[in-house]
């Protein structure tokens, strides 16, 4: 598991945030839409590699009546971040997501990216081929 402190301030960097609380900010919204896309042990196996406070968002999530795709996620999170705009948001969830996929083992991230609508391998940085 990946301290509360290096996982945000991988945030921190990739997404070239000013402050941990932007980084923050970021991690708690963009978790939390992840959460509602993920079901059974991926979700929890995922949650263990995170901080604690962030695997209880991702275990938490909000309720998404149907997967979004890519796009729609990115727009969600936008709403989700006061003043985001769909450019800043998609550098939200790639900063977030990136560092997730860094915690995360590449089984894992497969396992993961399964379950989701295609494209997400973008946001985690980690193009599959195709």
């Amino acid at each position: 598991m990946i301290r509360t402190d290096v996982f945000l301030k991988a945030v921190q960097e990739r997404g070239k945030y000013d402050t941990t609380q932007e980084a923050d900010r970021a991690a708690r919204v963009v978790l939390a839409l992840l959460g509602a896309h993920l079901v059974g042990q991926v979700r929890a196996q995922l949650a263990a590699h995170l901080p604690e406070e962030f695997a209880l968002i991702l275990l938490n999530p909000l309720q998404s009546a149907e997967p979004l795709s890519p796009e729609r996620f990115v727009r969600a999170t936008a709403a989700w971040i006061e003043g985001a705009t769909e450019q800043t948001a998609a550098w939200d969830v790639s900063a977030v997501l990136s560092t997730v996929a860094d915690a995360a083992a590449d089984d894992l991230l497969n396992e993961i990216l399964l379950q989701l609508p295609t494209g997400y391998d973008l946001l985690f940085g980690r193009p599959q081929p195709t």
